[in-house]
C-alpha cells in the first residue's frame, strides 16, 4: 500500500511539471498571437497587390513570351516546404509533411528547423527567415526556371483559417498563369510589359514566400496554444483523477493501521 501511495506522489509531481510546461508554452504562444496576425495582414496584403499587378501582366499577349509564363512537362518539380522550427504545435508540422507524401519526386527546399531535419539542407529558422534571405532565394530559383532547370515551382506552407483550424497547402507560382478575371486596364508601360514583368518576378517570388512564411507562423503560433490548452485540461484532469487515487489509498491505508491497532490492542 505505501508503495502505491510513494507511486501515486511521484506520477502526480510528473504530471503537474508537465500542466506547468503546457502553461508556460501557452503564454508564449498567446503573447506572439497579436504580433503574427499583424505580419501576416501586411504581408499578404502586399502580396496580393504585387499578384494583382502581375496578373495584369499576364493578360497582355506580348508577355506571353516571358520565360516565366512557359510550360514544360519533363516531370521536375521544385517545392519550397516551410514547417515549424519547434514542435509541441500539434498537428501543425505533420500535416506539411503528410500533405508532401504527395510529391515524392519533388526536389525540395526546406524552411524551418523541423523541416530541415525532415529534408535535409541548411538549418534556418522560419520564424526568423529574413527578407534579404528571400530575396537571394527568389533570385535563385527565378534564374533556374528560366533556364529551363525545372518545371514547377510551389510552395507548401499552412493556410490560417481560424485560432481553431489551420490546413496545409500547396501555392504554385511559375509558370505564370493567366488569370481569365483579371481586369486589363488602361495603362502605359514603360519601356514594354514583357521587360517589366520578368522583371517584376523576383519581387513577386519574394513577396509570396514573405507572406507563406508569415501566414505559416501565425498557424504555428495558433496551433501551439491550441495544443497547449488541450494539454493543459488534460493533464489537469489526470492530476485530479491521480489525487483521487491517492486521497482512497491514503485512506485505506490509514484504515488498515487503524484495524490492526485495535486488532492488535484486543489480544
Amino acid at each position: 500500500m505505501g508503495a502505491d501511495i510513494k507511486a501515486l506522489r511521484t506520477r502526480i509531481k510528473s504530471v503537474d511539471s508537465t500542466l506547468h510546461l503546457t502553461k508556460a508554452m501557452g503564454l508564449v504562444a498567446s503573447s506572439k498571437i497579436r504580433k503574427s496576425m499583424l505580419a501576416m495582414t501586411k504581408s499578404r496584403d502586399y502580396a496580393m497587390a504585387i499578384r494583382d499587378m502581375v496578373d495584369i501582366l499576364a493578360s497582355v499577349n506580348e508577355c506571353k513570351k516571358s520565360p516565366y509564363m512557359q510550360y514544360r512537362d519533363t516531370g521536375r518539380t521544385k517545392l519550397i516546404v516551410i514547417a515549424g522550427d519547434r514542435g509541441l504545435a500539434g498537428g501543425y508540422n505533420a500535416n506539411v509533411f503528410r500533405l508532401m507524401s504527395s510529391y515524392p519526386d519533388a526536389e525540395v527546399i526546406a524552411i524551418g528547423k523541423r523541416a530541415c531535419e525532415r529534408f535535409g539542407g541548411e538549418v534556418n529558422s522560419s520564424e526568423h527567415f529574413s527578407y534579404e534571405e528571400a530575396r537571394a532565394l527568389s533570385e535563385k530559383l527565378c534564374k533556374e526556371f528560366a533556364d529551363g532547370e525545372f518545371d514547377k515551382l510551389g510552395i507548401v506552407s499552412t493556410e490560417y483559417v481560424s485560432m481553431m483550424s489551420q490546413v496545409a497547402k500547396v501555392t504554385w507560382l511559375l509558370p505564370l498563369e493567366e488569370n481569365p478575371d483579371s481586369v486589363t486596364r488602361s495603362m502605359i508601360f514603360e519601356p514594354d510589359e514583357l521587360t517589366i514583368l520578368n522583371d517584376a518576378i523576383p519581387e513577386y517570388i519574394t513577396a509570396m514566400l514573405i507572406a507563406t512564411l508569415k501566414e505559416s507562423f501565425a498557424s504555428e503560433v495558433a496551433a501551439r496554444r491550441t495544443a497547449m490548452d488541450s494539454a493543459g485540461k488534460n493533464a489537469q484532469t489526470m492530476i485530479d483523477d491521480l489525487r483521487l487515487q491517492y486521497n482512497r489509498a491514503r485512506q485505506g491505508a490509514i484504515t488498515q493501521e487503524i484495524t490492526e491497532i485495535v486488532a492488535g490492542g484486543g489480544d
